[in-house]
């Protein structure tokens, strides 16, 4: 119900594949390309620069440090607060919009709630001074609307968000015709208009940035592993962590007994305790190898047939059917479940309303063969927001609206964008705690949050327990983080090579489910090279290399090493089910 669980789910958000709608593959391509200038992305965009983005091109980063958390970060990891300031901080005196009304277009993962009447939206527009009317969309099929309205540009609303996963192809082309250059207005000191936008990271504004400039407002995310297996620690409170991946076979077949399956579908998971890679990784010799080349790839497929072969999977995630797996997993069918690390308070608020006891916690994060986990820096952010092309006036007015939306943890503004007005949304208990109404329930919808957000906090301070077990988890798991090849780089890939990974998607499903092998593996790596993924390779490897020789380390500026072409291989849409984001279609 409240915007700040659902935030954290979509920060979950994993890379895993290429996603291209047939939409997108077909007039909405068509119509990118003719605003963008047809024909594929150059090799010859200047290797040595490709990707990267200047750091006078990006707002310089001046903290702000309201509170001091419970839980500080370490190593970039999420704090957590076990409280609410009393007093708020007021961040703004007044209303800092000129009265301008606008547009901007989100997706949802949940009910839409009604725009018209709707007292928490009346609420912020009020505080921000600026009227802005949200045309939301369903999360599950947002790229899909996406490619419908960047098709028709003039159609487009004022203010659009864009995730990493439902990025079309062609966007680093049509990016410059569509959306405003946002440089002159935040780059280097000229954001010390906008305090708060100032006090988000440098590393969420890289993920903003295209073709040297900055065009987007960062949805920061979180550092470190994102989505991850979870067991009912309730209904299991004597359960021995395992600590190899064959011990997590055991761990969900020992648990498929007494009307309890073990899990659902654990790819996610795999790919983390295997440590495959969200792209390319470099070889020993300097060359790139694709994700799908590596020995942890083809390692997590052949645990993930293991998995299947056991027995331990509810028949439901064995017939693909991911959509149930959160309800399965809460309602006690299922006591393990793969899913974003939001997901983990939302089920917490919704369950312990009827059941007290309810409980669930990750797993350590663990390699599979008991070593050191490797854990691939995510993106950092998880979408971005763009806004068209207008006057000074206009520009200048969203991007007060912007900081106004950036306003963070501990200030009124903050509470009010996240839980809404007091004694309407939400009432205080006795621990000055935010208690939501019933009002609150249709009315406050993640919505402003997808257009800008403050730095990730953990602040879920009515559930003491897991603000101290998540700040922990993520604490120990920053140790385990290392950046990959391309890192903080929107790069402008060739068009023609958006949909080369898609038939892994099934492949990985398919080998799974024992109805396919390893062997079909090697021929569908074969069949990727032949049909592009040798001149996909080159083309990176001649940015690679151009960049280290060139002094630029690669790793300075997106998880996402390929990510024009629509192609974060993001996984499920980041609904809040908390499904096996690895395997479920969006």
């Amino acid at each position: 119900m409240t915007t700040s669980g659902t935030t954290q789910h979509l920060r979950g958000r994993v890379r895993r594949r290429r996603t291209a709608t047939a939409l997108l593959a077909a007039g909405a391509t068509a119509a990118l390309a003719a605003c963008g200038g047809g024909g594929p992305a150059p090799a010859a965009q200047d290797a040595s620069s490709a990707g990267l983005v200047a750091g006078d091109q990006l707002p310089t980063y001046t903290a702000i440090d309201l509170v001091e958390p419970d839980f500080p970060g370490v190593d970039g990891s999420t704090p957590g607060f076990l409280s609410v300031p009393d007093p708020l901080v007021q961040a703004f005196d007044e209303p800092p919009g000129a009265g301008g009304s606008y547009t901007a277009m989100t997706p949802l993962w949940g009910t839409i709630p009604p725009t018209e009447g709707n007292a928490y939206f009346d609420a912020v527009n009020a505080a921000m001074g600026t009227d802005i009317t949200f045309q939301i969309s369903d999360g599950n099929t947002y790229g899909d609307k996406l490619a419908a309205v960047l098709a028709s540009p003039d159609d487009l609303a004022d203010w659009v968000t864009i995730p990493s996963w439902n990025v079309p192809p062609r966007f680093g082309q049509a990016v410059e015709t569509i959306f405003q250059d946002l440089a002159p207005y935040l780059a280097g000191d000229a954001v010390e208009d906008y305090p708060y936008l100032a006090n988000i990271p440098t590393e969420a504004w890289q993920a903003c940035a295209w073709n040297g400039r900055l065009y987007g407002l960062p949805f920061p995310q979180e550092l470190g592993v994102t989505d991850y297996a979870f067991y009912r620690s309730d209904l299991l409170p004597d359960a021995q962590m395992p600590t190899t991946a064959d011990e997590m076979i055991d761990f969900v077949e020992e648990n498929t007994k007494d009307g309890h399956w073990g899990t659902n579908d654990l790819w996610t998971t795999a790919t983390v305790m295997f440590g495959v890679p969200p792209e390319w990784v470099v070889g020993d010799d300097g060359t790139l190898v694709h994700r799908v080349e590596t020995p942890q790839y083809r390692a997590a497929l052949e645990w993930m047939a293991e998995l299947y072969a056991s027995g331990a999977v509810h028949p439901d995630a064995v017939a693909d059917n991911q959509g149930d797996a959160a309800q399965r997993f809460e309602s006690g069918q299922v006591l393990v479940n793969s899913g974003g690390v939001g997901w983990w308070h939302e089920a917490l608020t919704r369950n312990r309303a009827v059941d007290p006891s309810f409980d669930m916690r990750p797993f350590p994060v663990i390699a599979a063969d008991g070593g050191t986990p490797t854990v691939y820096k995510s993106r950092g952010a998880a979408m971005c927001s763009y806004l068209k092309k207008a006057d000074d006036a206009t520009i200048t007015e969203l991007l007060g609206a912007a900081n106004f939306l950036a306003s963070p943890f501990g200030t009124a503004e903050y509470q009010l964008i996240n839980y809404g007005v007091e004694g309407t949304h939400y009432t205080l208990d006795e621990a000055g705690l935010p208690v939501p109404t019933a009002q609150a329930q249709t009315e406050v919808q993640p919505s402003y949050i997808f257009l800008v957000d403050p730095p990730v906090v953990n602040a879920k301070v009515s559930l003491p327990d897991y603000v101290e077990a998540f700040s922990e988890w993520t604490a120990t798991n920053a140790a385990y983080v290392v950046e990959p090849p391309f890192y903080g780089m929107n790069i402008t890939e060739p068009a023609q090579f958006a949909s080369l990974d898609t038939p892994f998607v099934d492949l990985e499903k398919s080998i799974a489910r024992g109805r396919a092998d390893l062997s079909d593996l090697d021929a569908a790596v074969e069949t990727w090279r032949s049909s592009g993924g040798e001149e996909l390779r080159a083309f990176y490897q001649e940015i690679y290399d151009a960049q280290q020789e060139g002094g630029a380390s690669g790793t300075d500026a997106g998880t996402d090493s390929g990510t024009d072409a629509g192609t974060d291989s993001g996984t499920d849409s980041g609904t809040d089910s908390g499904t096996d984001s690895g395997t479920d279609e969006s």
